[in-house]
């Protein structure tokens, strides 16, 4: 029988993208390519450093930075600590509200396609758009469970008044997912 431990959860954004973002100069950041970039680059990072090969970011229409968030599924033993998840909590409490469309229109812009879980947290967060680089196929290539997802997804997200633009530097975004299957870092299916 497991003892019983009093439960806290949280989602926590680890030292060094608090520290990377704290000295992040706060130049705007215009175009889907320049954000996937900035993206991939966290997960790359988060990555090599112990953490899943996923990362997400929301801005603003104007390109700020509003939130970050990377993969944690395995340091934080949490299930749910996606990069979508984590960025979406992120913002939410920066902002200080549940309903990111109440401050304007925001971009999340995901390193992947969105698995199941994290896709129906899309809608729910009010963002107004979405950015993909590397598509669900490519996860799967490198041994991750997508989880079922019904083939008109962006059709749905899109019938919500929610922008998808998908292959925003694909080949990139599949060159972590592979380098990071490649390293033989932890695939983490249920």
């Amino acid at each position: 029988m497991m003892a019983h431990h009093p439960s806290r959860v949280a989602l926590a954004i680890p030292s060094w993208l608090n520290a990377r973002l704290a000295a992040l100069d706060q130049s705007v950041r215009t175009g889907d390519e320049n954000q996937m970039e900035f993206v991939l680059d966290l997960a790359g990072e988060n990555s090599r450093r112990g953490g899943g090969p996923f990362a997400a970011a929301i801005f603003t229409d104007a390109g700020e930075l509003v939130a970050a968030g990377v993969n944690r599924v395995v340091p934080d033993s949490a299930p749910i600590a996606h990069a979508e998840i984590v960025a979406i909590a992120a913002a939410g409490q920066r902002l200080g509200t549940w309903n990111l469309r109440s401050v304007g229109a925001l971009t999340l812009v995901s390193s992947t396609e969105p698995c199941a879980m994290c896709l129906g947290a899309v809608p729910w967060s009010g963002v107004r758009s979405l950015v993909i680089g590397a598509r669900d196929a490519d996860a799967r290539s490198a041994g991750f469970d997508e989880g079922n997802k019904p083939d008109d997804w962006s059709d749905h997200l899109a019938s919500l008044g929610i922008d998808v633009r998908v292959d925003v530097l694909r080949g990139a975004a599949a060159a972590v997912l592979a380098e990071y299957a490649a390293s033989g870092g932890p695939i983490y299916n249920g």
